[in-house]
């Protein structure tokens, strides 16, 4: 039988420790793939990099030990091997779409603290455990977390993002039938008029929604007061974070009032 994978995400809610925590996990990950793999390396210096099981035997072992690096005993290994691993996979394509073989791929980004998008992934080797109304991570504890769906099987891995708005969520992947994707896809069709903000598959009206209107207002504000910070200051980093706010809050509205999902 055919399996697919499908992504579901939810919204957290962490406490102001479970946020150290998670910026903790951020800062290892970053870490381990900027510093292990040799980003930031000509192309051909990278194809001389060793394996992710030597990185992850020879270095992270080693660097715990070493008095700079005991910070990075305070976050799961599952962390910061996950983080080598997923390079590795970066730059086998990376090295592929230069052979022909796969194109389209560039070369794997450079991931820096100042990133509006940050994420960590746990495997099932971490042992986490999720319940009716939170997600138990290792040296991160009980996160509070929004269930607005039922998953159709057990996860394999999860992955942690906060965004550039300041949200965190879980995004766990699962494997199901091609049944349940084509299923998913006949709920989730509309199309957007001039007269109704959308029509569903089913027949059904939803009405142009007014808050559109009244975000645009505020919109135009938070971008203008971005606009004249200075770059490279904290005031512009802040005016931002409002700004990409704005946004997630319209996107999350448009999106319950077409699936009738709740808002988070």
């Amino acid at each position: 039988m055919i399996r697919v994978q499908l992504r579901y995400s939810f919204r957290l809610y962490p406490s102001a420790g479970q946020r150290m925590a998670l910026a903790r996990a951020f800062g290892c990950a970053r870490w381990s793939t900027t510093t292990l793999s040799g980003l930031g390396r000509p192309p051909a210096a990278r194809a001389a990099v060793p394996k992710t099981g030597d990185l992850s035997k020879q270095l992270i072992t080693q660097a715990k030990n070493t008095p700079e690096r005991t910070w990075l005993g305070e976050v799961s290994a599952v962390v910061l091997q996950q983080s080598l691993r997923d390079l590795d996979t970066a730059y086998r394509n990376f090295f592929d779409a230069l052979k022909g073989k796969r194109p389209g791929m560039g070369a794997p980004r450079y991931k820096s603290r100042k990133d509006t998008r940050q994420a960590v992934r746990f495997t099932a080797n971490a042992r986490w455990s999720i319940t009716p109304a939170e997600l138990r991570l290792p040296k991160i504890g009980d996160l509070k977390m929004k269930w607005s769906r039922t998953l159709p099987s057990t996860p394999s891995t999860v992955t942690v993002v906060k965004d550039s708005a300041g949200r965190y969520f879980a995004s766990f992947v699962v494997e199901t039938g091609p049944c349940e994707v084509l299923q998913r896809r006949h709920q989730n069709r509309h199309r957007l008029g001039a007269r109704h903000f959308a029509v569903l598959s089913d027949g059904r009206k939803v009405d142009s929604p007014r808050f559109l209107r009244r975000a645009e207002k505020r919109l135009k504000k938070v971008q203008r007061d971005l606009s004249r910070k200075v770059k490279g200051s904290s005031n512009r980093d802040k005016a931002r974070v409002k700004v990409a706010r704005a946004h997630a809050r319209v996107a999350t509205r448009a999106a319950s009032s077409t699936t009738g999902s709740p808002r988070s």
